[in-house]
């Protein structure tokens, strides 16, 4: 089977950048021609009009303006761990549910990204987490890693997070989320030689989205998936 024109976008920790890439992936989607659209299944932290920042950004970098409910299917107030939000609302995030905002976005774009939540390991229920996620929509995943000291252990153990899950890494960026990082080329070289995905490209610190897709290239589509999950 070959990808649904989409990846699953993935970090190394919470704040390093995940959105910040996503938008330049949409950017250089739109570059290449494709319609691109992007969805935060869930989010955390809402201001006094019931919206989250990242869900704002994300809405603003899409070529289409599809309604909230499918871009962020779970929305909580407090900016908290999501299994712990839910939890406090009383409500449960349920994956098929944000497996059918998902379809449907397919529908209106070309390619649909999916921003998980935190790293690629949250838990977002009692017997569920974004690694479960990625597998039920079936997404190749890119890894965006922050650049910063122990960034190399966080990139390898997520790799391997990935590749137990049966995914597929399609790429990674690396965002120098601190820009006194020392012996940045050192470290960059480190993770190119253990991480088993190609560099899509590093993010300078103080670009705009726009900026940074052009210091980016699109994965390939069409890697093998694993099967659907029963």
């Amino acid at each position: 089977m070959t990808d649904p024109r989409g990846w699953f976008i993935t970090g190394t920790d919470t704040e390093i950048g995940k959105t910040f890439v996503a938008c330049a992936l949409l950017h250089a989607c739109r570059q290449a021609g494709l319609s691109a659209v992007a969805m935060k299944p869930v989010a955390a932290g809402l201001d006094e009009q019931g919206r989250n920042e990242d869900v704002e950004r994300l809405l603003a970098a899409s070529s289409i303006e599809p309604a909230r409910s499918l871009v962020n299917p779970y929305g909580f107030g407090a900016a908290i761990a999501p299994h712990i939000a839910a939890a406090e609302e009383g409500r449960c995030i349920e994956l098929p549910h944000i497996a059918a905002s998902f379809a449907k976005l397919q529908t209106l774009a070309d390619v649909v990204l999916v921003e998980g939540v935190g790293g690629f390991r949250v838990p977002l229920g009692t017997d569920c987490d974004t690694a479960d996620l990625a597998v039920m929509l079936r997404l190749p995943v890119i890894l965006v890693v922050g650049m910063r000291l122990g960034c190399i252990n966080h990139a390898l153990l997520t790799q391997q997070a990935i590749a137990a899950c049966a995914l597929p890494l399609a790429g990674w960026v690396a965002n120098r989320i601190d820009p006194a990082m020392s012996h940045f080329s050192e470290n960059l070289a480190a993770l190119q030689q253990r991480l088993a995905a190609p560099l899509l490209g590093v993010v300078a610190h103080g670009t705009t989205p726009a900026e940074a897709a052009r210091s980016l290239r699109l994965p390939a589509m069409g890697l093998p998936l694993p099967p659907s999950p029963v």
